[in-house]
């Protein structure tokens, strides 16, 4: 369990990474690896606790961090971003 949480989150820095690279996001690298951390350690949390998954750690913790970056506000984000300027 010790391995899957930390790889669980290695695999959440990838994605917000990655999707700030191919512009999926605007939020910033820091802030989007951030938020896709906390997804993962949401839904890591929900599978230890309450035993609910979609199948092997590495899926929930894509799952978790796409999640949290789609619920975050990216549009909102960028659109204030650009009136700063």
């Amino acid at each position: 369990m010790f391995f899957s949480f930390w790889g669980s989150l290695v695999l959440g820095g990838i994605a917000a990474y990655l999707s700030e690279k191919w512009g999926f996001t605007h939020h910033g690298v820091l802030q989007a690896v951030i938020v896709a951390i906390g997804g993962v350690v949401l839904v890591f949390m929900a599978r230890v606790m309450f035993h609910l998954s979609v199948g092997a750690p590495g899926w929930d913790a894509l799952i978790g961090a796409v999640g949290a970056l789609i619920l975050i506000p990216s549009e909102a984000i960028d659109r204030r971003r650009k009136r700063r300027r």
